[in-house]
């Protein structure tokens, strides 16, 4: 009886999220499909370019590095304490307005604001031809 204890325990502590991410920000599914050729997209068509989408916590910035490389983030705050969704400025980074912490997307949402250790919550993206898909699962 102790060992299915024991092993209920450790699955259990295994399957708690014990990352940056899990820890400050809601895990929420996501599974958003857009298109390049969609006209609202354009500005995803050349590099640095980028649009915000419906979903997730606030909204998803989703942004084209390279032309061929793109990143999604959630626009939540990662401290929680802002109902307001995060701007994009500048192509590099997102700010929290409520308590002026910016996050980098060109570093997997990173904190750039001395103080602040939550990331921004990033999604993964799939492109495939014009097809683009966000998802955390």
């Amino acid at each position: 009886m102790k060992k299915y204890i024991l092993l209920l325990l450790v699955l259990t502590l295994n399957c708690v999220d014990n990352t940056p991410e899990g820890i400050c920000l809601p895990n929420i599914a996501i599974g958003l499909t857009t298109d390049l050729n969609n006209p609202s997209n354009i500005n995803l068509q050349t590099p640095g370019g980028s649009t915000i989408l419906n979903g997730g916590s606030k909204g998803i910035l989703l942004f084209n590095i390279n032309g061929s490389k793109f990143v999604a983030f959630d626009l939540i705050c990662p401290n929680l304490d802002c109902s307001s969704p995060m701007s994009f400025e500048n192509g590099l980074t997102l700010k929290c307005e409520c308590d002026i912490s910016e996050y980098s997307v060109h570093i997997g949402g990173s904190p750039q604001t001395n103080g602040f250790n939550c990331p921004a919550r990033e999604y993964q993206v799939l492109k495939n031809g014009t097809s683009i898909r966000i998802t955390n699962f």
